[in-house]
């Protein structure tokens, strides 16, 4: 089964895939490439889809929605696959089953899968990218990465790039539903000017975060966040175990044993069905179980300016042994205009041992990059903008009850 499964996966995309010179309507500024430069490499074909036409909602203000393909693969073991070696030809040795997601298939909890996926690349030696989860993948415990041939690393394309781009999908506490064409991941390109050296990751220092903190504050108005801001190899945020009134709900608990959920659904399962909700308690404290899954909230409301984006850091040991987020990406404009900014939503996991959380106890860094120029809209301007001005909110798939 493997072996047909492999040599299915050759039929995706076409052969020789190269890395192209960059045109002059590429060239400008370093930084993270926002939706005006995301349709040019779509144009100019640095970013193609296999026998699709790419959809006007796939483009976000700084990243792109990627899309699952026809077949999917459960695969014994994740794995990379390594310098000088393709996704296809490792498939050959972890591949178990294929199946066909045209009409739909239950991606089952506990397994996980590798999916070609439509999008493919053929990056200039300027541009970059990186992947994360959507934020509703994120919110549903569906742990995905992207997976690239020659990879040493998840979720990492390098500069020049050509070739096939595939998701590795592993729900953790609930079964999904898919089909060809779902959305799970997206992906963030950057661009490099040779002319303006930065460093090597783009993200902006401490002093220039508390300098664009200040400004935002002159005249009255919010800075970065709601209240004091802290910074430490980015701004800090603080878990809110406090409810908007009393005993009322901080959080929610995944329920390991839910019907599976179709993540193309929007507003129609049942909260109940999936979620025990979290009560604040007189302490204001939560004790994490090892391998159960939270949704919780910061304590502050907090913005992006619309000429930043930024990203949530997943694990920081440094702060405990807990995973914060699985989709991280923020895009610019997040929780700016709305006067008061957004919560920020925490999809939390204890990794070996119990944790206790107690109200405003650091939790999360989030780390600030420039864009490479405006975007022409920021987030909470069109498709896409389901958590804008948010507070504890769960994914778009549940129904408000």
């Amino acid at each position: 089964m493997a072996i047909e499964a492999v040599s299915a996966v050759s039929d995706l995309w076409p052969d020789g895939l190269e890395a192209a010179e960059e045109p002059q309507s590429l060239i400008g500024n370093s930084g993270v490439v926002p939706d005006r430069l995301l349709r040019t490499l779509i144009a100019k074909k640095f970013v193609l889809a296999e026998d699709e036409d790419f959809e006007a909602d796939q483009v976000q203000p700084a990243s792109l929605d990627l899309r699952l393909g026809r077949v999917a693969y459960r695969i014994r073991a994740s794995f990379l696959p390594g310098r000088g070696r393709t996704v296809a030809e490792r498939l050959a040795e972890f591949a178990d089953h294929r199946m066909d997601l045209t009409g739909g298939a239950v991606l089952e909890r506990g397994c996980v899968y590798l999916v070609p996926l439509l999008e493919h690349l053929s990056l200039p030696d300027s541009i970059s990218a990186a992947a994360n989860p959507k934020s509703s993948t994120g919110r549903i415990d569906v742990f995905t990465r992207l997976v690239v041939d020659n990879a040493e690393a998840f979720d990492v394309v390098a500069a020049g790039h050509a070739g096939n781009l595939y998701a590795e999908i592993a729900p953790r506490t609930f079964s999904v539903l898919v089909r060809k064409g779902s959305r799970l991941s997206q992906l963030r390109f950057r661009r490099r000017n040779s002319q303006q050296p930065m460093a090597p990751e783009f993200f902006l220092a401490d002093k220039r975060l508390r300098a664009i903190d200040a400004a935002l504050r002159e005249g009255g108005g919010m800075g970065l966040v709601d209240r004091p801001a802290s910074f430490r190899d980015g701004l800090v945020l603080r878990v809110s175990l406090a409810a908007e009134s009393a005993g009322g709900i901080v959080g929610y608990r995944a329920r390991r044993f839910a019907p599976p959920l179709d993540v193309d659904a929007e507003g129609v399962a049942s909260v109940a069905d999936y979620w025990e909700p979290i009560a604040e308690t007189a302490a204001r404290r939560l004790t994490l179980d090892p391998g159960e899954f939270y949704i919780l909230a910061s304590q502050e409301a907090m913005q992006v300016p619309p000429d930043l984006a930024a990203e949530m850091v997943a694990i920081d040991p440094n702060m405990g042994e807990f995973r914060v987020h699985y989709a991280g990406f923020f895009d610019p404009g997040f929780g700016h205009g709305t006067g008061s900014g957004a919560r920020a939503v925490l999809e939390v996991r204890s990794l070996e041992i119990p944790y206790v959380l107690e109200h405003g106890q650091a939790i999360a860094r989030m780390r600030f990059e420039p864009l490479a120029e405006p975007a022409t809209r920021a987030y909470g301007e069109g498709p896409g903008s389901h958590y804008q001005a948010q507070g504890l909110k769960l994914s778009k798939h549940f129904r408000s009850e």
